[in-house]
């Protein structure tokens, strides 16, 4: 039978819809009995407001660790099996940035307050308008970032931040940590994001925003804490935004309702999470593809679209996830987690292709449409115990995930239209479809992919939490199908392997505020996806093994924190051969430093810099004359300072800004193409006021200030290079009940 293309099939938006109208409800009125609000006493004085002290912080669970000073940053994050952890105490590099620091810098997705860390390059996907990371060289799919520790739940390739109450970075290969995601990406590193919970005091916040050319928005942020003892929590998110972006006649769309629920016993702790995002673009500018050129071509116009107006895509998800923890005694816990999502993508996609170094491009038209079924869960027990003078934090726990995909599509011949460049492009008439697969209507099954392991783990600590060593190990199972679109599972690209792989790392504190730490971690993880060039298009390409080692320092002096990490991580990688086939044809080895400093070393004054050094060189290579050469779409350095100012003249208002330096980075794996390095500048200002017993805070910020032109990124295949955004003003009021 054909497969149902009914919306309430999963999580139906309507009833949750009820469920948020119905709790809006009750949070007004509780909210306006709470006078006068926390967030008013704290603007009536310009202070610097100091979280919860960090010795209070209670490690290995889901409890948040406290932000460090202002609230912009966290001096640590969630650890996958190892729960959320100070990164004081741990031998991997972790930090993570608040919803505090999401509203100052008016995020609206992931990578807009990702790219505040230059360590974490965003990209774009394979022709598409996913948002993609390279972390460490190596690429992170937006598919594979994780949602309270677990894997296949957040929306596909675009997640708004209006989620997220923490965006946690994990530096380093993470797969012995937090299982290995869907995608078999992240091999470099990781992204997690904390789900937001209902805080001690009540609260409402409504807001208004404006992007771009006309890009409107507004949202609802509720929470409230109810019962005996506050034991009982409702969290709840409405955003609607919609309009024309600074590029020219693209339009942008996003909707999204979230809610949740939490519980805190004495013993048990446990939550609810769910919801729904849409999100939708019209003419948008995807990339260039490169072609045939020899050489990169100049920067067009910032504004310029060489898209065509029939390109959209329409992407919405439904996801549900709920964890729960039980202390059996005051020493040891019982864990778990289980989550699942939908995602629909529909769309039709064409990048302009190069055919000669002066602009002029080719279209292909592909109209297509890709679901993803996905469940993951993870279990486990942690506790504590000691034997003579070291003790010992133990974990035995268990991840896995499971994803189905369904895919279809139809596509155009390439056409050469006369006269169409990227410099000077017109519109071009919907192609007429030459080749398809499948029912758009009813996808046929592409993949099946089930990543599974059992890990054990037990960090030693001695001379008074002076020294502590993590030892572990895991059994990693990996099983991978692969189908035509005729549904036929393919026997050439199936795959099934399991591998132990240790872990190890010490930690060493010869002063309170500094720890020296190194660590060694392996993992087996699914290939890479080739790319729509290829002619394997589609497929997983096998099972790959990388290793890391890494030393470091971290520094925590109260008001200045910050860690500066060397590195090195080798990782088989996926490359186009003479026959257009896509497969692990080489080994990318990435040595470096990473440099992160955060805090506020004058009253007033908040820093946060990041810069990062990289040899991400190929090796092993089958055409060996690559060996050597930098591995594509890794600039070999990157800086980044940003501040704060609290004006003393002005209270309340207070001055932003960051300034960015990426290096030139190579485009494909003979590098004979390059991308030139760039600098960016965004600067903004914020001012808190207070009205009646409300507080109303006004930002402003713009971003590209100078509106620099300069390719920004390439995909890891080679095959599209993606323009710099241009300058963009971004306004905002909200008002906190």
């Amino acid at each position: 039978m054909p497969r149902s293309t009914n919306t309430t099939r999963a999580f139906p938006f309507a009833p949750l819809f009820v469920l948020i109208s119905g709790s809006l409800g009750y949070l007004t009125a509780a909210s306006a009995e709470t006078t006068p609000s926390a967030n008013t006493a704290q603007t009536e004085d310009n202070i610097t407001v100091v979280a919860k002290p960090a010795d209070t912080f209670r490690s290995g669970g889901d409890e948040l660790v406290p932000a460090y000073l202002d609230g912009q940053v966290a001096n640590g994050g969630r650890l996958g099996i190892l729960g959320q952890q100070d990164a004081r105490n741990v031998p991997f590099n972790v930090i993570g940035y608040t919803s505090k620091m999401i509203a100052d810098k008016q995020a609206n997705s992931l990578s807009d307050i990702i790219r505040n860390d230059v360590t974490i390059q965003p990209v774009r996907g394979y022709g598409n308008f996913g948002e993609s990371y390279r972390v460490r060289g190596f690429l992170l799919d937006g598919d594979d970032i994780s949602y309270g520790g677990l894997y296949g739940v957040l929306p596909r390739q675009v997640t708004s931040t209006a989620l997220a109450e923490r965006i946690e970075v994990i530096k380093g290969s993470t797969a012995f940590l937090n299982g290995v995601p869907p995608g078999g990406s992240g091999v470099g590193g990781a992204i997690n994001v904390e789900p937001k919970r209902a805080d001690s005091v009540p609260d409402l916040q409504l807001g208004v925003d404006y992007t771009g050319a006309s890009q409107v928005g507004g949202h609802v942020d509720a929470g409230r804490r109810f019962g005996e003892d506050d034991r009982w929590g409702v969290r709840v998110n409405a955003l609607h935004r919609e309009g024309e972006s600074q590029i020219h006649d693209q339009k942008n769309r996003t909707s999204l309702a979230s809610v949740g629920l939490d519980y805190k016993g004495d013993k048990l702790r446990s939550s609810l999470d769910a919801g729904y995002q849409k999100q939708t673009v019209h003419h948008g500018r995807i990339g260039v593809g490169l072609g045939t050129a020899t050489e990169i071509p100049a920067v067009p116009d910032n504004r310029t679209n060489y898209s065509q107006p029939w390109v959209y895509t329409d992407m919405q998800t439904r996801f549900a996830a709920l964890r729960s923890e039980y202390d059996m005694t005051s020493d040891w816990t019982l864990y778990g987690g289980f989550g699942t999502s939908e995602n629909d993508e529909k769309g039709n996609y064409s990048t302009p292709k190069l055919i000669n170094n002066q602009g002029d491009t080719n279209q292909t038209r592909l109209t297509t449409r890709y679901i993803a079924d996905s469940y993951s869960g993870m279990t486990g027990v942690r506790g504590k115990f000691d034997t003579g003078a070291i003790s010992h934090n133990v974990n035995l726990g268990y991840s896995g995930v499971y994803r189905k995909t369904r895919a279809a599509y139809t596509m155009s011949a390439s056409k050469t239209p006369e006269g169409n460049n990227i410099y000077h492009p017109w519109p071009v008439p919907y192609p007429e479809t030459s080749l398809s697969a499948s029912d758009l209507g009813d996808p046929t099954i592409r993949s099946r992919t089930i990543n599974n392991g059992i890990s054990l783990s037990d960090t030693l600590s001695a001379l008074d939490d002076k020294v502590h060593l993590t030892v572990g190990a895991r059994r990693q199972e990996i099983r991978i199908r692969n189908y035509s679109y005729a549904g036929v599972e393919d026997p050439k690209t199936r795959f099934d392997a399991f591998k132990f792989t240790p872990v190890y790392g010490l930690v060493f504190k010869p002063w309170e505020p500094v720890s020296l730490y190194a660590n060694h971690i392996e993992a087996l993880q699914p290939g890479p996806t080739a790319p729509t060039r290829a002619l394997n298009a589609g497929n997983v390409i096998g099972v790959v093994q990388s290793k890391q080692n890494e030393i470091g320092v971290k520094m925590d002096f109260d008001r200045v924190g910050g860690s500066l990490a060397l590195f090195e991580i080798k990782k088989p990688v996926g490359l186009i051969d003479a026959n257009g086939l896509y497969g692990l044809y080489g080994e990318q080895r990435s040595r470096g430093a990473e440099l992160n400093v955060f805090g506020e070393p004058v009253y007033g004054v908040r820093l946060l810099g990041s810069a990062l050094w990289i040899d991400p060189t190929l090796t092993k290579a089958v055409d060996k004359s690559n060996n050597g050469n930098d591995a594509v779409g890794v600039p070999r350095y990157s800086w980044s300072v940003g501040g704060e100012w609290d004006l003393p003249w002005v209270r309340n208002l207070t001055a932003t800004g960051t300034l960015t330096r990426t290096g030139s980075q190579y485009a494909n794996a003979t590098n004979s193409l390059k991308l030139n390095g760039w600098t960016r500048l965004d600067m903004g200002v914020r001012y808190t006021l207070p009205v009646n017993t409300q507080t109303v805070t006004l930002r402003a910020n713009i971003e590209n200030v100078t509106d620099e032109k300069y390719w920004a990124s390439v995909d890891d295949s080679g095959t599209y290079i993606t323009q710099s955004e241009p300058r963009t003003l971004k306004l905002s009021a909200t008002i906190d009940f």
